[in-house]
């Protein structure tokens, strides 16, 4: 009971007999939960609390304990306190202001926290009442707008953003918050535009503002006009796109140090020894424990910036000055301004021991700190929020590979970079040695991790969803290389290898698959992708002796395609629910079929006149270009065109439940310690 009653505002225990004494300010909290008005005996009422330190335990805790009726019956004292801490939040003595802060952060919280149970009260009319809400919620936005603009206290803009993020957060889905219609009137989009530009506020605000920002664009997208959207979607000014760019790197790097950390650890560790002990068997179990939390709310802040705004596009290719050698040269931040979300970041700039991250950190950019992220949370996609992330990661990039712009970057000879991906440990595979790695276009990274995917991911729990983003990523860079006839030097025949494996893979498993999944589409996918590389690989590939590798790979795999055409003639001819898909397929193996059919019977008729068993690959090649001449192949349409993403037909559900997710999140995260102002209280203590 001693600690109860502590917790409730109690000071001390004198005796048994006497009852403890309460802090004044707890006292002052009990007379707004009467129906009486505070202020009729003690004029100075709303004055005097506002130069009390806030008990938010307390507030809130009061608020949670009535029921829907009771606290009705003080609805006009509620209303009244609303109202106060506006006018405060224009005081000049910041103490005030702050108490005034955290107040509306206890009184949005414990109110909304009402408005789940069966009373169904009104929130806004509980708040602030009716026929004052409008002027109440513009003068709060435009009073929380000049704090975050104005030239003073760091401390006060990060109060404002935990404000503003208790706000939105407040219901799970956060399209049904009502409050948020007078955050769509009274904007304060240009307030975070000028946190982002600004280094020293972007160093201490930047991460809470960019998610605050993800989380305004998604208020009601599909159901009206937000003008958040509108203005994120015509932002040109450099010095803000880039400013929201650091912020996102920064949050993105800090989740790959993390992991590298722990797999470092975790590879030092005893597991490490065993597995030397007993061989690899139990690798891939050991790198499960492998875990750090995956950050949905930056990445939804990325994906809004690329898919909203084509000027960002410019920013995924720059390398970030502030996240080089520098040393930051601002001051310590003079709170507590542990960021709100999933494992924010610290600043701006990379600490020295991020730098063993990338061999490459002075030429270091967004896309590939998004890559090698990328790599790390798609490895692992039976947790839901990793194949949230790993979704999620997939659609930038798709959105990333339709872009002239952004193709433009990505396939430029003179923009190599050497991109360390995380790989998957395999039983069957070498781990690869991180010097080694070549300086390529980015283009290849974004291809070598399709490929990792491609390889890792064909399990029980068959992630058909991703595997179709995956080719379509890979269909979409194609096009491109067709059109602007682009030869990229690529180990295509990994990309070759890997899509044969996946076709195996889907026909050895027919039955399992076809009960959960229509595996038609995909493999549809794959045999066009191979038509793209048969019909117009001469115009992409880089040499001719490229071109005759994708022959000797389709000619030296040939029972697998053989296999597949058996299983879709089998499923085309008979009737059922799987006829017109299998069809298709039938008929796109057509010139794949053609090739196989019109150089076997010449291999065989050079082994045997040469009286040769098996032949070499370089042999199998002399057949091939001996033969091009004799090859009929039917010309196929629409190979090289694709439907744009669309996020408001097809992507809806999903958005919906991640931002939900986001939400309870950083709602789960803005706890009493993140609002703790002891330190912000010193700065203030000079009030007269």
């Amino acid at each position: 009971m001693a600690q109860t009653e502590k917790k409730g505002g109690l000071l001390r225990k004198s005796s048994a007999s006497k009852k403890p004494l309460k802090e004044k300010v707890v006292l002052m909290y009990d007379e707004i939960f009467t129906t009486e008005d505070p202020s009729k005996c003690n004029p100075r009422f709303w004055e005097e609390l506002f130069l009390m330190k806030v008990n938010l335990e307390y507030l809130e805790g009061k608020l949670e304990a009535l029921d829907g009726e009771e606290l009705m019956k003080i609805k006009d004292n509620i209303n009244c306190l609303f109202q106060h801490c506006i006018q405060a939040l224009g005081e000049e003595h910041p103490i005030r202001v702050v108490n005034a802060l955290q107040t509306l952060c206890a009184l949005i919280r414990g109110v909304h926290q009402k408005n789940k149970s069966t009373s169904g009260f009104d929130i806004i009319n509980m708040l602030v009442g009716f026929d004052k809400a409008e002027l109440c919620m513009k003068n709060l936005m435009e009073s929380l707008d000049s704090l975050l603009c104005a030239e003073g206290s760091e401390s006060l803009k990060s109060l404002c953003l935990k404000l503003l993020l208790c706000l939105v957060t407040v219901t799970d889905n956060i399209s049904q918050n009502t409050i948020l219609e007078y955050v769509m009137i009274n904007s304060i989009f240009e307030a975070i535009l000028q946190i982002l530009s600004s280094p020293l506020s972007r160093r201490e605000h930047g991460y809470d503002a960019v998610v605050l920002l993800a989380l305004l664009v998604n208020y009601r997208k599909y159901e009206s006009v937000n003008p958040y959207i509108v203005k994120l979607s015509i932002v040109d000014d450099e010095a803000t796109l880039n400013g929201m760019g650091l912020v996102i790197a920064q949050a993105l790097s800090e989740y790959n140090r993390q992991y590298k950390d722990k797999e470092e650890e975790h590879q030092t560790g005893f597991f490490s020894a065993l597995t030397n002990m007993v061989g690899s068997m139990f690798i891939a179990d050991a790198d499960e424990k492998i875990s750090v939390q995956t950050n949905e709310a930056i990445l939804l802040a990325l994906y809004e910036a690329v898919h909203l705004n084509r000027n960002f596009i410019t920013v995924l290719a720059q390398s970030h000055p502030e996240m080089g050698l520098m040393t930051p040269t601002s001051p310590v931040p003079t709170t507590p301004v542990t960021p709100l979300g999933t494992t924010p970041p610290s600043s701006d700039v990379i600490s020295s021991a991020e730098l063993p991250l990338d061999a490459d950190v002075q030429t270091s950019n967004l896309l590939i700190t998004f890559l090698k992220y990328s790599s790390i949370v798609m490895q692992d996609t039976k947790d839901e929020h990793r194949l949230h992330s790993g979704k999620l990661c997939l659609i930038i990039l798709t959105c990333i590979a339709e872009d002239q712009y952004a193709n433009a970057f990505l396939h430029d000879d003179n923009m190599n970079f050497r991109v360390n991906l995380h790989r998957m440990p395999m039983r069957h595979r070498k781990k690869a040695a991180d010097k080694n790695l070549p300086c390529r276009p980015l283009v290849c990274a974004v291809l070598d991790l399709m490929v990792e995917f491609i390889v890792t991911h064909m399990m029980k729990e068959f992630p058909m969803d991703l595997y179709v983003r995956c080719i379509q990523i890979v269909h979409k860079l194609l096009c491109y290389q067709k059109k602007c006839r682009v030869r990229l030097h690529y180990t295509w025949r990994e990309l070759w290898s890997a899509l044969i494996n996946l076709l195996k893979f889907l026909m050895s498993n027919e039955t399992v698959l076809l009960a959960k999944h229509n595996i038609f589409t995909l493999a549809l996918m794959v045999v066009n992708l191979f038509n793209m590389f048969i019909t117009y690989g001469d115009t992409f590939l880089p040499t001719p002796s490229s071109y005759d590798e994708l022959y000797y790979e389709i000619i030296r795999m040939h029972q697998n395609f053989d296999n597949l055409y058996s299983m879709v003639l089998r499923l085309s001819t008979n009737a059922g629910q799987w006829k017109e898909p299998a069809s298709k397929v039938t008929h796109a193996l057509v010139n794949i079929r053609a090739i196989i059919n019109h150089f076997n019977p010449k291999i065989e008729s050079y082994a045997a006149v040469n009286h040769i068993s098996q032949l070499s690959e370089d042999q199998v090649l002399e057949v091939v270009r001996s033969n091009y001449d004799t090859l009929t192949l039917k010309l196929q349409d629409g190979l090289d065109q694709y439907e744009r993403y669309s996020e408001q037909h097809k992507e809806t559900a999903f958005f919906k439940e991640l931002v939900r997710s986001i939400s309870i999140n950083v709602r789960k995260n803005l706890a009493f310690n993140t609002l703790s102002q002891e330190v912000l209280l010193k700065e203030f203590s000079t009030i007269s």
